[in-house]
């Protein structure tokens, strides 16, 4: 059984029955039910205005043809007017939808996931990620399959635009933090792991565009044929640190298959570290900008360093881009996002952005006059085990964590998301995963096998609780 329905959207793998997999059927249920939702929230709009353009677009997977065109179709039959960007990245789709005054919107892609897997993403009128009570609604909609479609003279239109790649990028650099001049001035060489998806086009042109001197792209063809394990982890890049070395480059960039997530690769090919990306643009950012700083709970406390170092105030939040928007407008944080490389820049769009994250990364080193090596050294050294546990179908997680938490009933706890326990300066965090049926063990210390041996007590313990 690989679907996964969650209040963000539905997530599976390819194929097999209805209900276990992402299958046609599946696909149809719950586009119906987003465009039904979005249809009862601009009905009280007047003639005219009732927002019946919806924008759509998809990572390189290998079913995202058979995806697209299943949405498309729904969503025609319910009325709604569908601008299809094609492969695309889930950052332009949400830019473009506030630009197209739009309804909402869909991203067909998975994300991380391997290339069996795909998903639909929901967003709301505002280009952001729908919250947990329009989720909840949608999935109550696909429950009872409740559907009302129109008449064959009322379906909506179809057409493409493939003019947002370069709004995109144009939106990059001209932000006013981005420094194309700088950057120009470095003379980078650059080595950029497409991985088979969208960023194969999407980062090797913006790179163009700031000014690089050179850009090598390994894994380039938009094929959906994933060259490796297409979350940018240090375990999925030995290919690309290779290359930097091989090639002389100044650094190497990743981005995962929707181009939402961006990690870079030092000089020697030692990695900076994912969980680096958002404690380095934010030092950027807060170098220019006075504020306050948002990342999730399971990201590394190196950003709260820095952002005190800067006089703000940082803030943790639970898991998932939307819990991190929701608690950056709360607190009015000028820069935010999640330590999977995820950036947020709230006044460019509230939702990560590999792209306008990467024009700030570039613009921070050069004007840093240092390499990326010695960039990444000048930040506090913090070390954190990611680890997974994979979960049976009937296997009650809340009575683990009952379990757990009664275990160490004596260290601060915090229940918002999961289950996070410190440990004087260390902590661990567990949490079930909104995108795969797993248990999440994130563990930080200052030391890499304290950080280590950290999660594997907390394996272990889940381990003998199950």
């Amino acid at each position: 059984m690989a679907l996964i329905k969650s209040i963000s959207g539905i997530r599976g793998t390819i194929g097999g029955k209805p209900g276990d997999n992402l299958s046609p059927l599946d696909i149809v249920k719950f586009t119906a039910a987003y465009g039904s939702w979005l249809t009862q929230q601009t009905a009280s709009l007047p003639t005219g205005q009732a927002g019946k353009k919806i924008i759509i677009g998809r990572d390189g997977r290998i079913s995202g043809k058979l995806v697209n065109r299943l949405v498309v179709s729904t969503l025609l039959a319910l009325g709604f007017d569908v601008t299809d960007l094609g492969v695309s990245t889930t950052p332009t789709v949400e830019l473009a939808i506030s630009a197209e005054d739009a309804a909402g919107g869909i991203i067909i892609t998975a994300s991380h996931n391997p290339k069996e897997w795909n998903a639909l993403k929901l967003l709301n009128n505002k280009g952001e990620f729908i919250n947990a009570e329009e989720g909840l609604a949608v999935l109550e909609l696909a429950e009872k399959e409740n559907f009302d479609f129109v008449a064959v003279d009322k379906a909506g239109t179809y057409k493409t635009d493939d003019s947002y790649l370069q709004k995109h990028i144009d939106a990059v650099i001209n932000y006013e933090l981005v420094d194309t001049a700088a950057i120009k001035r470095s003379k980078f060489r650059i080595v950029v792991d497409g991985i088979n998806s969208s960023g194969s086009i999407f980062v090797p042109a913006l790179l163009k565009a700031l000014g690089v001197k050179e850009v090598i792209t390994l894994n380039e063809e938009v094929n959906g044929q994933f060259a490796h394990n297409p979350e940018p982890l240090p375990e999925h890049l030995s290919g690309l640190s290779a290359a930097v070395q091989k090639n002389e480059a100044h650094l190497g960039i990743a981005v995962d298959p929707d181009v939402d997530r961006v990690c870079f690769v030092c000089e020697d090919g030692s990695m900076f570290g994912e969980e680096y990306t958002l404690v380095a643009v934010s030092d950027y950012v807060l170098s220019k900008r006075s504020g306050n700083t948002v990342s999730n709970m399971s990201s590394t406390k190196a950003l709260k360093d820095i952002t005190e170092k800067h006089g703000g105030k940082y803030f943790p939040s639970a898991v998932g881009e939307v819990n991190v928007v929701n608690k950056m407008k709360a607190v009015n944080a000028v820069i935010g996002g999640e330590g999977n490389g995820g950036i947020i820049v709230p006044d460019f769009h509230y939702g990560r952005d590999a792209l306008i994250g990467i024009g700030l990364f570039l613009t921070h080193l050069a004007n840093s006059k240092k390499t990326i090596k010695q960039l990444r050294g000048s930040y506090p050294d913090y070390f954190i085990s990611k680890n997974k546990i994979a979960l049976d179908e009937n296997v009650d997680v809340k009575e683990i964590f009952k379990k757990i938490k009664e275990k160490y009933k004596n260290n601060p706890i915090n229940t918002e998301d999961g289950l996070k326990i410190e440990f004087n300066n260390d902590w661990v965090h567990l949490r079930t995963s909104n995108t795969e049926p797993i248990i999440r063990i994130y563990s930080e210390s200052n030391f890499e096998t304290t950080a280590q041996n950290i999660a594997r007590k907390l394996m272990k313990d889940i381990s003998e609780v199950m």
